[in-house]
């Protein structure tokens, strides 16, 4: 299997997946910054141009859920697990986090922390201000719902957890979650990860 990345927190996510599970991966870095992912041959693969994405024989993945729901079953890893409403339970999470929480923090991560990296100019404190706002009440949804467990299906890790946290720990980001006491904690358990704290492959 081939796994297409860059340090960027979407590819986070499948980068951590694969070393959880130790998935035999080939590991092929996409420099966004020099527009490798606007070449010809990596659009082939992902017509989007976006990271990550997977080939696996004449299997070809993008989009970080798909990605890690792969990665996860070819490696018979319970962090996708068998039962089928717990797996209908981690796309809940996957939807919800795309449309509301991540959907905002990755605007506040976009402003603050792509923008300065790529001299896209200088973040736009309105849209900061207004996502930041949005944020607040989905992470009162996600804040409520640990109150009683450590993670976010059946009480054990799962995908949905890394996928919920994609644009946590990035201290410039700066996301308006200081309030959110249970979010914490759960974060400071995925972070007790080795492959979360360096998901990324070693650079030659």
């Amino acid at each position: 299997m081939k796994l297409y990345y860059f340090e960027t927190p979407h590819p986070r996510i499948a980068c951590a997946v694969a070393k959880h599970t130790d998935a035999p991966v080939e590991w092929v870095r996409i420099d966004l910054t020099r527009g490798e992912n606007k070449r010809p041959e990596y659009l082939a693969i992902d017509p989007n141009g976006k990271v990550p994405a997977l080939v696996d024989g004449d299997v070809t993945l993008w989009e970080a859920p798909a990605v890690i729901c792969h990665l996860a079953a070819k490696t018979g890893s319970d962090l996708w697990p068998q039962d089928e409403r717990a797996r209908i339970d981690i796309l809940r999470w996957f939807n919800w986090s795309t449309a509301h929480f991540s959907r905002h923090a990755g605007t506040i991560f976009f402003e603050r922390v792509i923008k300065p990296g790529l001299r896209l100019g200088e973040p736009d404190a309105h849209n900061i201000e207004q996502s930041s706002a949005m944020l607040r009440p989905f992470a009162g949804v996600l804040d409520a719902h640990l109150a009683q467990r450590d993670y976010l299906v059946g009480n054990r890790l799962s995908l949905a957890d890394f996928h919920a946290a994609m644009f946590l720990g990035y201290d410039a980001a700066q996301l308006p979650l200081e309030e959110f006491g249970h979010i914490a904690r759960w974060y400071a358990r995925l972070h007790e990860l080795p492959a979360w704290r360096e998901p990324f492959p070693a650079q030659a």
